[in-house]
């Protein structure tokens, strides 16, 4: 079977992007994989599946899935090579488009400066919604990690629509990004693993940024992990409403009200290439 996709990028944070509405693509697990694949695949960290819409009210549905073949909810880089992508290919001409995804829908506008704005919802700090075990809802959590150098730390955890654990760290050139990571991720107090941020505050307005992904390991950036670091940041009273967060892979401007509000989140999106695979 060959398919045609398109390679995409949001601050280094790679995408191959299929649509399923002209041509068929079944995305199984072992499929995504050998996509995902860097040397022997395209390769990226995560594969976004354009179909048609199941509800009325949307444009269209967007479904993500990690590089290790599982389903994601959804993806904040991911939705802004999804805009850029339906409109390239003419698949609507519309510039503000309504998606839903596994979590929800996600509203996207195209800028007149070509970068992409995403209402990615509100930010849900309920245990049970993200979910994350615990007796009840506060604004820090221990979380034990034992058999590391570090016994346990301290995070903030909330919902953008997928899982996020945030912690604070003096430094994130000096974090130890890799080690804690994995073991946050899928920490058993996560039944459903969860992405990682580990947060530098430079002022009210600035932070920097790490993410270690479920189901990829660390990204050069990630959307939703910069909309979860700022809601988290702006809960414990550290952060402004509107915040530059600067990632390996560039900058985002992440904007929250404040609870109950919807957080946004603009930044580019590019294309690399396009091809034709052919799957076994």
């Amino acid at each position: 079977m060959s398919i045609t996709f398109t390679k995409m990028q949001g601050l280094g944070n790679d995408f191959v992007v299929i649509e399923n509405i002209t041509q068929q693509f079944i995305p199984s697990k072992e499929t995504i994989k050998q996509i995902a694949e860097r040397h022997y695949g395209v390769g990226c960290d995560q594969i976004i599946v354009v179909e048609k819409p199941r509800n009325t009210g949307t444009d269209f549905f967007m479904r993500v899935f990690n590089a290790d073949g599982e389903e994601a909810e959804r993806s904040g880089n991911g939705a802004r090579c999804f805009a850029k992508f339906v409109i390239d290919q003419g698949l609507t001409d519309k510039h503000h488009i309504i998606a839903d995804t596994k979590s929800g829908k996600i509203t996207v506008c195209l800028q007149d400066d070509n970068n992409v704005k995403v209402d990615m919802g509100v930010p849900s700090f309920s245990p049970k919604t993200i979910p994350f075990l615990a007796p009840e809802a506060s604004l820090l959590y221990k979380l034990d990690l034992p058999d590391q150098l570090i016994n346990s730390v301290q995070i903030g955890v909330v919902s953008i629509g997928n899982p996020h654990a945030v912690l604070q760290v003096p430094n994130v050139t000096t974090a130890p990004v890799d080690q804690l990571g994995i073991v946050i991720a899928n920490h058993p107090r996560f039944p459903e693993g969860v992405n990682v941020g580990f947060m530098e505050i430079k002022s009210n307005n600035c932070i920097n940024l790490r993410i270690y992904e479920r189901g990829t390991s660390e990204t050069l950036a990630c959307g939703s992990g910069a909309c979860a670091a700022v809601a988290i940041g702006r809960l414990l009273g550290l952060l402004d409403e509107n915040v530059i967060v600067k990632m390996h892979g560039g900058e985002l401007q992440i904007s929250w009200a404040g609870m109950g509000e919807p957080i946004w989140m603009t930044g580019p999106a590019k294309k690399v290439f396009s091809g034709n695979l052919t799957l076994k």
